[in-house]
């Protein structure tokens, strides 16, 4: 496996000394790897499934005793999290530690540790009895590594095929627990049994944590006078700081709840319960632990025998044997209206059967079907045939899918469901109610056994603990993909994916009512289905600290014309933080409304009324996380409950989650692969259709594999036509600025910036002022403009300075004596060395001397006079590459204050050139990709990426728009790179003495660079090509990383994330009048931007979840938003602030603070920086922007004038530092 980075629960590191923020929400990332402790098999594993054990397995013997520790010398080294260790400590208490442990009282009941541990179940342990033992090995043989690999590459489904290498295997067997004052009878102790597994590979180790069955029989050791609960985990120990060392990251698998303890041999993330997968460590960078990823849970073709009957004894209270009544109750206010049940003959078991009858709700028929196939065959999904009939036609799903036609899925695949959550919800006799607003919601569905797993981020302890009984919200998910029965068929086999639900929750005895609307909105172009849900109403209190307990349920649904309804009553257990418990009730009634094909007989055969069967329900509320699970298993049956012994029907086949179970006689079954992937049945493999027939998707078109199917996209400049499935050429918007239809002032007061479609802006040159339509001219001959022994003329958008007579200079300095220009300072160097003949001064035979114009500046086009070359040169009279001719020709060199055309090979067949307009650029692990602004909206169609460079993990981005030239920082190998968006190939700029550099700026207008390093813990500056460098700050420096530029008023931004003391500083460019802005409420602040036109420094803090602005100069703070996720990157156009949030690029509107965009990247991997592109250079000027600002060598930017400064290197011939001001 590729050491890449994946969200997780705390927080990794990019730097060696602190740690990162990092999505919590495990189970929102691209495997779904979610669901974490969600039920398995039906049983957990034995002893003997452990990896061998004991002296048949030749394993060493930890001496007997309490807190004993042996130091093991590796064969290999083991990764954990950014270090490498050859050598472990196995002690007696449950752990593996990467250094000597200290005294157990330093760190019993005081956890985390100060030294770094995995934490298998660590306690006060003792093994002085003689009965418990600790065995440990190293094993390097095929059979222990292909037990490693089995568990690690089930856990991990979706990343690529680990293989270890090597392998420690450590195993505490019938541990008890420390008592000193134990009378030393051994017989009646409780006593638990577990395994470490520490798997490793040159780049990564993972630990593989095994419970047996009855194996964990106590989850409290005694401290002291008290007692406390094991522990299960990661810790990294201390980390050593800048002045000071501080507690390094804690992953911690179990909870101060013993519950959680004994959960571990009852639970699963790897797919096979009592099974535990993390990754522990990975080579070269590090992101955090990674739990595994519950996206497959195989079941047994052979159940074990289960210790629980399907037996629901609970029902209603009958009365004369022909009708059910429910008890009225009362809700807020007013009488719920009770409906009658319709009795039938009382079965053990048999659910209630509702009748409803409701006049107000739409049933109208669905209006594709009108017409005939020839016309609307487009309307059928692309797996579906069109079939007439006399009064119109129908879409039927292929042979191998199912669904309605309109919408069809590939049999056996699992399916994802990815929605939002809205509206308020009162708690108890609370006066206000918990908003619920934009909240993630997102399911997976293992469909070939009806397995639902649905989880809800953003919940507070507020509302989390109260919602536990409402498994209900994902209950629908659980119908529509529900394991069918024979005859019988799941929601989204008879309605599809488009239907609304509306249910009606009443609480008893307190008459709290809740309605649950949910709209189910079809499937998208990833096969994932798409929902929305909207919460009213009030819910009686769940104490916090409570757990719910749901009992097994079966549900009657009633199937009528584009009507489903079902209705009744369930119960629940709380069981309250004090241990007692509470039975409570509630009544459900729902509906369900589609449209369906009107003239298909075949619906009509649909069983009327059917029973979903639910059991195995699991409910948590992670108050750490923020996070609600659901989890539980469907099937959808006959209402009698008629008993189906075939493994397809109970689930328990054994077959790959992306396969379907087909019965036979009898309990015979058969394993097929779904539509879409090869293999037995067992084992299933994705079938790359791109690779297969690279013409699939038809000419204009490129093809992308995704697991089970393939997607088409037309090329740049085309779209799909009106099948859905041919490219066509697209009609090019019009370029207003270009075709001069623009309302912008004249060219020469105004510029127009053409960003995207049909819309373009409108902005003042430098010099004028006004809204780009109409601009004036603005007098910039202000006191203190030019030099005090200068004359400033004001011009139409400009000003000269000019020095006055007996003094030499720019205007902006001016002295007594001349002042050498950089290139009269080159070419006088070089005169100076050479011999003097008959007519004057002669250069060396061979020797180039440089040609400067009349103001000192280097001419654009330079000559050998020997050889006769010539080239062009910039500002700076570098040569530009591609520009020598050969001698009697020459170049045609533009003036160093225009746009340089673009240089440079074509491109790469996996990069594209930026078309014209404003553009974001944000990176992504090994490549940079940008998104077309439309205005102020994303063009996420037309996503692309501009740069790839696989196996690099790049950082921070920035551009420079006068030489239209991408820039940004990389960490594997750390260096400063660019290249042009136009084409060609990287080119590196900085390489050396470079540690981990993070954030990049670019100051457009003085044609320099700056950056951070937050290993280095320093901030430096330096020319565009990587020339003169020089450090500008290197002190009062833990963790910089954003850092932005104010080019037109000479001012420096950047964000140090020190967890002790986070802030946000502002310099000059040059490093001068150094202060603080922001160091109250800070968290981690990741991101800066500052917006040129509302001149607003705004930052994305990852540790407060906010967003705030505030102005440099008046010190306004305000917030923007809260409840951003984990933001890393932040840049800003317009009206509009867009950030990285790991997996996504998000639009927030400054004004009105909400979120009104999002694209996520095809790719799904991390993004980080992100900067915007603009079209044209922001309108502004500084004092190094004219002739380097009369500089030697570095001009640095002032609010008020420049600084003229040397590189560190010193070595510059003629080099003069002046400071700032004039």
């Amino acid at each position: 496996m590729k050491a890449q980075l994946r969200p997780s629960q705390t927080l990794p590191e990019l730097s060696s000394e602190e740690p990162v923020l990092h999505s919590p929400l495990t189970w929102l990332g691209q495997t779904t790897g979610l669901f974490l402790g969600f039920v398995a098999t039906a049983q957990s594993i034995t002893r003997g499934e452990f990896f061998p054990f004991g002296p048949s397995a030749r394993d060493q013997l930890l001496e007997g005793g309490n807190d004993q520790t042996h130091r093991l010398e590796l064969d290999k080294p083991v990764l954990f999290y950014d270090g490498t260790f050859d050598h472990i400590f196995i002690n007696t208490n449950g752990f593996v530690a990467t250094a000597e442990p200290v005294s157990e009282s330093t760190y019993l009941g005081k956890m985390p540790p100060k030294f770094g541990m995995i934490a298998a179940l660590e306690g006060d342990l003792d093994t002085s009895d003689g009965v418990g033992k600790v065995f440990f090995r190293q094993d390097s043989s095929p059979d222990a590594l292909r037990r490693a690999a089995e568990h690690i590459n089930r856990a991990f489904p979706e990343d690529d095929e680990v293989n270890p290498t090597n392998a420690v295997v450590v195993t505490w067997v019938d541990v008890a627990t420390h008592e000193p004052q134990s009378r030393g009878d051994a017989v009646g102790k409780n006593r638990n049994t577990f395994q470490l597994v520490i798997a490793s590979l040159e780049t990564a180790s993972y630990a593989i944590l095994l419970y047996a069955r009855d194996g964990i029989q106590f989850s409290s050791t005694p401290v002291k006078h008290s007692s406390a609960v094991m522990h299960a985990g990661f810790s990294k120990g201390s980390v050593r700081g800048y002045l000071f060392s501080s507690q390094g990251p804690y992953y911690r698998t179990t909870t101060d709840d013993e519950a959680s303890v004994r959960a571990l041999a009852e639970e699963t993330n790897s797919g096979l319960r009592g099974v535990w997968v993390y990754e522990i460590g990975t080579s070269p960078y590090f992101s955090n632990v990674a739990p595994g990823e519950v996206t497959d849970l195989p079941t047994e073709s052979t159940p074990r025998e289960s210790p629980e009957r399907f037996d629901d004894t609970r029902g209603p209270a009958y009365t004369d044997g022909q009708q059910l009544v429910y008890p009225p109750y009362e809700s807020e206010g007013e009488q719920i209206e009770v409906h009658p049940v319709q009795y039938q003959p009382h079965q053990p078991g048999n659910p209630e059967v509702v009748v409803v009858d409701d006049t107000d709700i739409n049933v109208d028929v669905f209006s594709y079907n009108l017409g005939s196939c020839a016309n609307n065959r487009h309307k059928c999904s692309q797996f579906a045939d069109c079939k007439d009939y006399s009064s119109g036609y129908c879409c039927h799903c292929r042979p191998g899918f199912y669904g309605n036609g309109i919408q069809c899925l590939s049999e056996g695949k699992p399916q994802r469901i990815n929605g939002k959550v809205n509206g308020n919800v009162y708690v108890g006799n609370s006066p206000s109610p918990v908003e619920f607003s934009s909240n993630d919601l997102h399911s997976y569905l293992v469909v070939n056994d009806g397995r639902s797993y649905v989880a809800i981020s953003d919940i507070t302890d507020t509302i989390g603990p109260s919602l536990l009984p409402l498994s209900a919200i994902g209950g629908v998910i659980g119908w529509a993909f529900a394991l069918e029965q024979p005859g019988f068929k799941n929601g989204f086999s008879i309605i599809g994916g488009e239907f609304t639900r509306q249910a009606e929750v009443t609480f008893l005895p307190g008459n709290e009512r809740l309605t649950i609307t949910q709209e189910f909105k079809g499937i998208d172009e990833h096969d994932h289905l798409a929902m929305s849900t909207t919460l009213e109403g009030r819910i009686p209190e769940v104490p916090r600290g409570s757990t719910v307990q749901i009992d097994r349920y079966s549900e009657i649904y009633q199937y009528s014309n584009n009507l489903i309804t079902s209705s009744s009553t369930r119960e629940y257990k709380v069981i309250l933080p004090d241990g007692s418990t509470e039975t409570r009730s509630y009544q459900w009634r729902q509906t369900i409304t589609f449209q369906s094909c009107q003239h298909d007989e075949s619906l009509r055969g649909v069983n009327p009324t059917q029973m979903l069967s639910v059991d195995q329900v699991f409910v948590m509320y992670d108050a750490s996380n923020e996070l609600i699970r659901f989890a539980m298993s469907n099937k959808i049956g006959d209402v009698n409950g008629q008993p189906v012994e075939n493994p397809c029907f109970t689930g328990r086949h054994g077959c790959d989650t992306n396969a379907v179970c087909r019965p036979g006689q009898g309990t015979q079954f058969t394993c097929e692969c779904a539509v879409g992937f090869n293999g037995d049945g067992r084992t299933c493999y994705d079938i790359d259709e791109c690779r297969e027939d690279p013409q699939i998707c038809g000419s204009h078109a490129i093809c992308n594999n995704q697991p089970g199917t393939f997607r088409c996209e037309c090329e740049d400049g085309y779209l799909f036509g009106s099948d859905g499935h041919t490219c066509i050429e697209a009609n090019q918007p019009v370029d207003a600025c270009e075709e001069g239809t623009h309302t912008c002032d004249i060219p020469e007061r105004a510029q127009c910036s053409y960003t995207g479609g049909s819309s373009y802006i409108c902005s003042c040159l430098p010099g004028f002022i006004g809204d780009g339509r109409i601009c004036q001219d603005i007098d910039e001959c202000q006191p203190g403009r030019c030099h005090q022994e200068a004359v400033c003329y004001n011009t139409e958008g400009s000003f000269t300075c000019q020095c006055r007579a007996g003094y030499y200079g720019d205007g902006f300095y001016c002295s007594p004596e001349r002042t050498k220009t950089r290139c009269e300072t080159h070419r006088d160097s070089l005169l100076a060395v050479t011999e003097y003949g008959p007519r004057g001064p002669r250069p060396p035979v061979g020797q180039y001397i440089p040609t400067c114009d009349e103001n000192g500046a280097y001419e654009p086009m330079q000559c050998h006079g020997s050889s006769g070359h010539c080239w062009c040169v910039d500002r700076n009279g570098q040569e530009i590459p591609g520009t020598r001719s050969g001698p009697g020709s020459r170049p045609s060199c533009i003036d160093h204050g225009g746009v340089p055309p673009p240089i440079g090979p074509t491109p790469r067949p996996d990069v594209h050139p930026l078309p014209a307009g404003t553009h974001l650029l944000f990176t992504q692990s090994g490549r940079i990709e940008h998104v077309p602004l439309e205005g102020y909206n994303m063009k996420k169609d037309d996503a692309k990426p501009v740069l790839h460079l696989p196996e690099k993990v790049i950082i921070g981005v920035a551009y420079d728009c006068v030489e239209k030239m991408v820039y940004w920082t990389e960490i594997t190998s750390p260096s400063i790179s660019k290249a042009s968006i136009q084409g060609g190939e990287p080119i590196a700029v900085i390489t050396s003495d470079l540690d981990s550099p993070e954030g990049i700026a670019i100051d457009h207008l003085g044609r320099t660079m700056f950056w951070t390093d937050s290993v280095k813990d320093r901030i430096e500056v330096a020319s565009l090509d990587g020339s003169q460098r020089r450090v500008i700050i290197d002190s009062d420096l833990v963790n910089p990383r954003a850092i932005i530029t104010d080019p037109p008023n000479g001012n420096l931004y950047w964000a140090d994330w020190n967890r002790d003391a986070p802030k946000i500083e502002t310099s000059y460019m040059d490093g001068s009048n150094r202060r603080v802005l922001v160091k109250d409420d800070l968290g981690l602040p990741n991101g800066l931007t500052y917006d040129f036109q509302s001149s607003l420094l705004c930052w994305a803090d990852a540790g407060t979840h906010k967003m705030e602005c505030m102005h440099p100069g008046r010190g306004d703070r305000r917030k923007v938003m809260e409840g951003i996720q984990y933001p890393f990157g932040i840049t800003s156009f317009g009206k509009n602030i867009y950030y990285t949030d790991w997996d996504a690029v998000v639009a927030v509107d400054h004004y009105t603070g909400k979120e009104s965009d999002e694209f996520q990247p095809q790719k799904r991997t991390k993004l980080y920086g992100i900067t915007t592109a603009y079209a044209q250079c922001p309108s502004g000027q500084n004092y190094c922007a004219v002739n380097n600002g009369g500089c030697t060598h570095l001009c640095l930017a002032t609010p008020t004038g420049r600084s003229c400064k040397c590189p560190d290197n010193a070595a510059s011939v003629g080099c003069v530092e002046r400071d700032g001001g004039y």
